[in-house]
């Protein structure tokens, strides 16, 4: 059994997916960033950081792993799936998760902060973040041109950037003309580890009712 610390963000999207998609048993223990519970003593044990998403493995002696892209390599690793083992087809999967980790996690991330976020509408911010967050979707477009998938096969590099461009609309950032990157979002979800994997902790209407929580929650993660 896997325990998962997460809550409603694109980073914690991923990991409750790639446990959907391994059908592992998994206990959710939903953390409240408005409460600002990441930060508590006894979460900043497991994740010094003080950040989500975490899981403890208890059936590897309660090990714990968080960085979101680092449960993805365990979790790869751990059941030999989504993450291939020749070294040049893993470099390829390992790559394309750097990019979202070193690239549209935080360049969107800044887009989400400067247009959703700031009490202050900082016009030059707001453009330069949702620019570049276009240019790496631009990337993507064109690796997606004749894949299925941006490493071939189905992998933890599809898990990660998912999340995170099924956000573009909370990014301020239009994606009508990627039409690669379009399919591969909507292949991806239609997959039903992927729709079960977006409600957990709890389904979240960004678009009408939730949409002041998540504004709260998104100032917490600034913190």
């Amino acid at each position: 059994m896997i325990d998962l610390y997460t809550s409603n963000t694109p980073n914690g999207y991923k990991v409750s997916i790639i446990l959907e998609e391994l059908k592992l048993p998994y206990n959710v223990i939903a953390v409240d960033l408005f409460k600002k519970e990441q930060k508590k003593a006894e979460y900043l044990k497991l994740n010094p950081n003080g950040r989500i998403p975490i899981i403890v493995d208890q059936e590897n002696e309660n090990f714990v792993v968080f960085e979101s892209g680092a449960i993805l390599i365990y979790l790869a690793e751990k059941t030999g799936k989504f993450l291939p083992k020749k070294t040049k087809k893993r470099s390829i999967v390992l790559q394309w998760l750097m990019f979202q980790m070193g690239g549209i996690g935080p360049m969107q991330g800044q887009a989400h902060v400067f247009y959703r976020y700031t009490p202050e509408k900082i016009e030059y911010a707001i453009n330069r973040y949702q620019k570049e967050t276009f240019r790496l979707y631009q990337v993507l477009d064109d690796q997606l041109k004749d894949k299925e998938y941006l490493a071939d096969d189905f992998s933890i590099a599809d898990i990660a950037t998912w999340p995170w461009v099924n956000r573009h609309k909370w990014a301020g950032v239009d994606i009508e003309k990627l039409l690669n990157l379009r399919r591969w979002m909507h292949n991806l979800g239609n997959r039903p580890a992927f729709q079960k994997g977006v409600e957990v902790p709890f389904k979240m209407n960004r678009d009408s009712n939730d949409s002041e929580k998540a504004i709260k929650i998104g100032e917490n993660l600034l913190i």
